[in-house]
């Protein structure tokens, strides 16, 4: 079995809710080391087989492809995960401003507060990103039709007698 596959496995595997929450906190857990590792390097670039990449972060092949799975909006290269195998060689290279907006996007604020971050981004640079993430989700309503202009499908009556009839 791929690793994504098995990944998918874990993830919606029936479990009390207990267990639920243990098997999260150590993903979690692993997933902040990682984190920690590649920030410190502050590089962005990764480099070697899954096997080797999931031993380098102390996962599982399944738990890295999961790992894979959350970065991988953030890489200047996407990898196709279903194709992914163990002896699949890898050369990732993280965007980490794309990273840092990806972290607010999943609300994952015990990743995005590392420490980690200040060599990489400053802070204006954190502030400027974490603004932009709170605009994208702000949704601005286009101009509102009244009742007596013209109707927006071309027909050439009032707004109110024809597609606003039944509004």
């Amino acid at each position: 079995m791929k690793p994504y596959e098995e990944w998918q496995k874990l993830v919606e595997a029936e479990r009390q809710q207990a267990e639920h929450d243990a098997f999260w906190s150590a993903y979690f857990e692993k997933e902040t080391e990682a984190y920690r590792a590649i920030l410190t390097e502050n590089t962005g670039k990764l480099a070697g087989t899954e096997a080797e990449l999931s031993d380098r972060f102390g996962m599982s092949t399944a738990e890295f492809a999961g790992f894979l799975d959350g970065v991988n909006t953030s890489l200047k290269k996407e990898v196709n995960l279903e194709k992914l195998g163990v002896d699949t060689a890898l050369k990732l290279d993280i965007d980490f401003e794309k990273l840092y907006f990806n972290m607010h996007k999943a609300k994952a604020n015990w990743l995005y507060t590392l420490k980690e971050w200040e060599p990489i981004l400053s802070e204006e640079k954190r502030k400027e990103i974490a603004k932009a993430y709170r605009q994208s989700n702000i949704f601005v309503r286009e101009t509102r039709i009244g009742r007596n202009d013209p109707c927006p499908c071309g027909s050439g009556k009032k707004y109110k007698a024809c597609c606003g009839k039944n509004a």
